[in-house]
């Protein structure tokens, strides 16, 4: 079922939604992109969470799982905690098609502390991306969800290291609010995307999961991604990402891949 809107999904149910057409996928457009139903899952684990009237904890590590294809057709996203807490929670959401599990994600949940006095470590931050040019990416890659993408490189895009930002006004879900924690991670899977080390139409290297990692709470609508990609001699890969909104570093992302000649 595809709903033309101007969000990437349209909630027909208390926990079921069908995605738009922006939401369609980048290696097949049959196939939902991962990106904005990452960011999906982080809206619906703070809604249930909110509405349970969990303790007030933030979201500082997200792992992501794909199991299988994930089909463009109307999903259901369950939310559970399984490790209760004051201070420190563990969640789990799983989407599933037609009866089928489709995605699994667990995200661990802290108490904010004032831990000002001793910050630091952090890398570098990046050039600001209202002073960069646009780039297509849609001259790499096909689908919905790479034509809503507002893509902004810092210097010019290599194989395996590229860093850009990304930004869409493209709505997570239609006539919905979606906090700044949802809207930054929705774009964070595109990193696989811009620093392809190989042409998509003579290999492929889908990521199998993506996990996050975040010392700060991202503020904003641009995602910087600061990415390397390795390919590995015996059919893996990963791609790593040091992530950013325009205040500076916020956290690590990682995806690994299964790399293999296209057919």
């Amino acid at each position: 079922m595809t709903v033309p809107a101007s969000a990437y999904f349209q909630r027909v149910g208390a926990h079921r939604f069908v995605p738009t057409v922006h939401a369609s996928g980048a290696w097949d457009t049959a196939e939902q992109h991962f990106s904005p139903l990452g960011g999906l899952i982080v809206h619906e684990i703070q809604r249930t969470r909110t509405h349970e009237q969990r303790p007030p904890l933030v979201m500082s590590r997200i792992s992501f799982d794909i199991l299988g294809r994930i089909a463009f057709d109307e999903f259901e996203i369950t939310v559970r905690t399984i490790r209760p807490g004051r201070t420190i929670e563990l969640v789990e959401a799983t989407v599933a098609i037609a009866g089928r599990d489709v995605v699994s994600a667990r995200a661990w949940m802290l108490s904010s502390q004032d831990s000002d006095s001793v910050a630091g470590g952090e890398p570098d931050r990046l050039p600001a991306p209202e002073s960069l040019p646009s780039w297509p990416l849609t001259s790499i890659w096909p689908g919905g969800y790479i034509a809503s993408v507002d893509t902004r490189p810092v210097g010019v895009p290599q194989p395996g290291r590229t860093t850009a930002w990304v930004h869409s006004s493209v709505g997570l879900v239609a006539a919905e609010s979606a906090d700044p924690l949802a809207t930054f991670i929705a774009l964070v899977d595109t990193a696989n995307g811009i620093a392809v080390r190989q042409e998509p139409t003579k290999w492929m290297f889908p990521n199998l999961d993506l996990t996050i990692h975040l010392y700060r709470q991202p503020e904003g609508t641009w995602t910087g991604l600061d990415t390397t990609v390795t390919f590995g001699q015996a059919g893996q890969g990963l791609t790593s990402t040091v992530l950013h909104d325009t205040h500076g570093p916020v956290g690590v992302a990682q995806q690994i891949l299964t790399v293999r000649p296209q057919q």
